[in-house]
């Protein structure tokens, strides 16, 4: 049975939650003596017409976990996602990747892709050129271009529709083609803004289903906003629980289940406990969400 959230750490405005038997911070996948992927360190968020995102957040991320960002609306788990992805600074505080500043991401080891809600693919390119735009603007040579194309579609399943375009796609293969986009760039950090939560739960089971294959086979360290427990449950090695006004980090939940994760697991004991025991865990930081 999963703690409920401990006491406040000092001066982090994090908590921690833990389960029985498992090793504070030990994530399945994640070797605790490696350096972060991610480090974030006391970052805050104060927007321009003054209103506070984010509390300071102290966050690290070990290579080959998988995060998930979980909380009511308005708690910032956006926010958190575009400052490990550099798309905004912090007010304060600081990140690191891999150790160092961000003018380093994009060398070998250290790559970084982003997925976002929307597929945002071009309506007018086939599937094809829509997964191998990154490469093009890199100015990677074409045969060698259109092999990690041919790659990446195969991975997520769409060899057959690479000469389609978007239009002929349903919701979940227009997705798939936005997860090859950022495959083809081969990435070591994949950060996804809840990029399945439009699509029908069938669909989205499957698809989480193919990032836990994708994510144990390519060994990448995942951050992944997402709304649904389940689907956190799911995919995790770890998930952050937040809370609201401010946006910050109320609890730490780990998965401590095998990699990779299959509807035999969905449809368990075990899957349907930490379900129950992450949904207590949200409904306090919702409690603790209510202004003062």
């Amino acid at each position: 049975m999963l703690a409920r959230v401990s006491d406040t750490l000092a001066n982090s405005g994090v908590n921690s939650g833990t389960s029985s038997g498992a090793s504070s911070g030990a994530t399945p996948g994640a070797a605790t003596t490696a350096t972060p992927a991610v480090e974030v360190l006391s970052a805050d968020k104060v927007f321009a017409n003054g209103t506070r995102g984010l509390a300071p957040i102290q966050l690290s991320i070990m290579p080959g976990e998988f995060i998930s960002l979980i909380g009511p609306s308005g708690c910032g788990k956006s926010t958190l996602l575009k400052l490990v992805a550099n798309l905004i600074e912090p007010s304060d505080g600081r990140l690191q990747w891999w150790r160092g500043g961000f003018e380093k991401v994009g060398t070998p080891g250290r790559r970084l892709a982003f997925v976002f809600q929307d597929p945002t693919l071009m309506p007018w390119s086939r599937v094809g050129a829509n997964v191998r735009l990154p490469l093009d603007l890199a100015g990677v040579p074409r045969r060698e271009a259109m092999e990690r194309t041919a790659a990446a579609l195969a991975q997520v399943d769409l060899q057959p529709a690479a000469q389609r375009y978007p239009r002929q796609l349903s919701g979940g293969m227009r997705m798939r083609v936005s997860i090859a986009r950022a495959l083809v760039t081969e990435p070591d950090l994949l950060l996804m803004d809840e990029p399945f939560g439009a699509l029908d739960e069938f669909t989205r089971n499957k698809l989480d289903e193919d990032l836990v294959r994708l994510s144990h086979e390519r060994r990448l360290t995942n951050v992944f906003v997402t709304h649904s427990i389940y689907e956190a449950v799911f995919l995790s090695t770890r998930i952050a629980v937040m809370a609201a006004n401010p946006g910050r980090i109320f609890g730490e939940f780990p998965v401590d289940e095998p990699f990779p994760r299959d509807a035999a697991f969905r449809a368990s004991g075990r899957f349907a406990s930490l379900c129950r025991d992450l949904s207590a865990l949200l409904a306090d930081a919702s409690i603790a969400s209510r202004p003062a």
